[in-house]
């Protein structure tokens, strides 16, 4: 299986559409490397410009890697041992192209249906197939334009049954990691 994510942090939009960079926080940071240990995934990319952030997130990373935290929570570190923190989109899919020895297919998330969208299930078979791919999950109200247009495909949103859809991006990663990697003979209850 080659599968990685990258939670992308510049460049996203905010509520009215405007391009940002938003702050890295601890909880996406441990939940989509737990994550993301479960189902598998290679690296997970931490993707911002800002120094301080980057500063933070290798200090909260290591604390868990290397520091104190990994001696009395083991399993913690092993989850964050996967993070890999980058200034841009393109030095982690560069980076993941060396890794995989090839382009990884590169596939948004959205909260909407997009045009370019690729099914669940197509995708399944990608994986099983061992096509490389990087998973982009955006913060703040979504991957900006710019990153929507350089991506091969955008999976399905994630739809409740009501109106409101505005899931954290750490439960959205676990959601769309569980329908591509997740084994079916767990979602059934045994009885």
């Amino acid at each position: 299986m080659k599968v990685d994510v990258a939670l992308v942090h510049y460049p996203v939009v905010n509520r009215i559409g405007e391009t940002i960079g938003s702050a890295v926080t601890n909880l996406d940071l441990h939940d989509i490397a737990r994550a993301g240990k479960t189902y598998g995934v290679g690296s997970y990319w931490v993707v911002t410009p800002f120094e301080e952030q980057l500063q933070l997130a290798a200090q909260i990373v290591g604390h868990w890697t290397e520091g104190y935290g990994g001696s009395v929570n083991p399993d913690r570190g092993s989850a964050l041992s996967i993070i890999r923190l980058c200034a841009t989109l393109a030095e982690a899919l560069e980076q993941a192209t060396v890794d995989h020895g090839v382009r990884p297919l590169v596939l948004a998330t959205c909260a909407k249906r997009q045009a370019n969208s690729r099914s669940y299930g197509d995708v399944r078979e990608l994986i099983r197939s061992e096509v490389p791919l990087l998973l982009l999950f955006g913060t703040a109200w979504g991957l900006s334009p710019e990153v929507m247009d350089m991506v091969d495909g955008v999976l399905p949103p994630i739809c409740g049954p009501t109106p409101f859809n505005h899931l954290s991006v750490r439960s959205a990663a676990s959601i769309v990691l569980d329908r591509l990697l997740g084994r079916p003979e767990c979602w059934e209850f045994e009885q």
